[in-house]
């Protein structure tokens, strides 16, 4: 660890130390709690948190502070005082941030093809080789996949890109980006398209088709390019310094569009395996190097050849925890020496605890984003509850797939398998969850705990899901209870969310 220090975490507390015949339930709103330090964090429904002495959390529970005194006024003003909630407020402000229930799904991911060029070690797709254009979506598959995307309730939607790798069917995107846009015409939905490549199929031309089109792109880089090239193989050439010189040459496309490009970039993302845990520096000094301002530390996920090559990629949730603490405690100290550049976990938990805002991100919800938040289209015509999901399929289990393009769009939408796959993704389902402090910012992937215990539901004591989500948040809780005034600065500059309109289809 990073200075010699073991990762923070928070502990339950110990209410054999507080005389509960002191207790007045009634004078609190419901909340959990959890040792941060020497501080208790509590949190409620609502979202709001605080941070107590003990003696100010055994002032809190006994219902001893008045008002006029500060502990009282800062209880109040966070809705822990039940008297002092005003309901209709709170309730505004619950159906904000569930703004995602009363829609149908956004992200609408289209496998292009499950052919690609590189083997990398640990693809979550299950790709095939080049040669096998069978694994080809269709345009008439691709056609229905749009229709169907539109009929989604939501009034914006994103249709994003996906392989294998998907310019290798490149006739089929281009239609779909065509065919879409036309749609938008008479439908006049916030349209958005994105591409998930590895870019060695890009040229001029097609950049150019991209450009135009407002495509955003995105990629995957491991690291400097030992580490990468180690893992994402590319027999025809040198996959870092390929990806690195399109990646240059984008934002440079971007800068001479007049687009601001400390915000309009080629979003780049690492997959941390066993060869990364030792190289956090040189991960996050690589993506500082080719002009990143965001790393994402994805895990290794349970699903496609990554499940296979476990024992030789693959690591325990303890070790990606002493590497995730590492990197980002040195992305602090870069920001520290104004080198601005931010870690996307750490900013999606800080938007729900600082800003009191639902990023609508899929893997941070509750109910979780199966269904109802994203779905994914399958070449051969398949429909599935999401990338992971269709990862399952891949790997010879057909359990996420909720119909195909052919059903009607309100089938796929309130058929069994799709009520079953919600319900299982509600926090408040889960024992665990509804006792968590961290409940308010947290959520469920169904597939995640299928795929590890066998169950939709899980069991979030022992699930390695519970436990990332609960350290990190455990780490935030520690930086931002000793943050100074510098660090909350660089903390409320990483929950600041722009929207990216150029690339909104007009």
């Amino acid at each position: 660890m990073l200075n010699g220090e073991l990762l923070p975490r928070g502990r339950q507390v110990d209410f054999t130390q507080l005389a509960p015949e002191r207790w007045k339930p009634g004078f609190a709103t419901p909340f959990n709690q959890r040792m941060i330090g020497r501080k208790v964090l509590i949190t409620n429904e609502f979202g709001d948190w605080l941070l107590l002495e003990p003696e100010e959390f055994r002032s809190f529970i006994e219902g001893r502070p008045q008002p006029g005194e500060p502990l009282y006024d800062r209880l109040r003003n966070a809705n822990f005082i039940a008297r002092a909630v005003d309901v209709q407020m709170q309730a505004e402000r619950w159906q904000r941030k569930k703004h995602y229930l009363f829609h149908g799904p956004t992200l609408h991911g289209f496998v292009l093809t499950q052919r690609c060029n590189h083997g990398c070690q640990y693809c979550h797709s299950s790709v095939v080789g080049m040669e096998r254009t069978d694994t080809d979506m269709s345009i008439d598959v691709a056609e229905r996949g749009v229709d169907l995307a539109f009929q989604s309730t939501a009034s914006a939607i994103t249709i994003e890109f996906q392989g294998g790798e998907p310019t290798a069917n490149w006739d089929v995107l281009r239609h779909i980006v065509e065919y879409a846009t036309r749609k938008n015409v008479e439908a006049k939905k916030i349209l958005s398209f994105a591409l998930v490549t590895n870019l060695s199929l890009m040229d001029d031309e097609r950049l150019d088709f991209l450009l135009d089109h407002r495509v955003q792109i995105c990629t995957s880089l491991d690291g400097p390019a030992d580490l990468h090239n180690r893992i994402r193989i590319f027999k025809n050439g040198n996959s870092h310094e390929l990806l690195v010189r399109w990646m240059k040459k984008i934002n440079d496309r971007y800068r001479e569009m007049g687009l601001d490009t400390n915000h309009y970039r080629v979003e780049a993302l690492p997959t941390i395996t066993r060869p990364s845990l030792a190289r956090w520096k040189d991960i996050v000094d690589a993506f500082v190097a080719v002009g990143c301002r965001a790393i994402f530390l994805r895990k290794l996920d349970p699903f496609g050849f990554a499940a296979k090559s476990a024992k030789t990629l693959g690591y325990s949730m303890d070790e990606y925890l002493e590497f995730y603490a590492n990197a980002v405690d040195y992305i602090i100290e870069l920001n520290r020496q104004d080198v601005q550049v931010m870690e996307r976990h750490a900013a999606i938990m800080l938007n729900k605890i600082l800003v009191d805002e639902e990023p609508n991100y899929l893997d941070l919800r509750t109910p979780g984003g199966a269904c109802v938040g994203q779905l994914g289209y399958a070449p051969d015509g398949g429909v599935y509850s999401s990338d992971e999901g269709r990862f399952v399929a891949s790997m010879g289990d057909d359990m996420f797939k909720i119909g195909t393009v052919h059903d009607s769009y309100q089938n796929l939408m309130t058929n069994a398998a799709t009520r079953a796959l919600v319900m299982a993704g509600l926090n408040d389902t889960q024992p665990d969850c509804v006792t968590c402090v961290y409940k308010p910012w947290c959520g469920q992937q169904v597939e995640y705990n299928y795929k590890t215990q066998g169950s939709l539901h899980g069991h979030m004591r022992d699930s390695t899901w519970c436990k990332k989500h609960k350290s990190i948040f455990d780490y935030l809780m520690h930086k931002l209870e000793s943050a100074d005034e510098r660090d909350m600065e660089m903390f409320r500059r990483w929950t600041t969310n722009r929207t990216l309109d150029h690339f909104i289809v007009q």
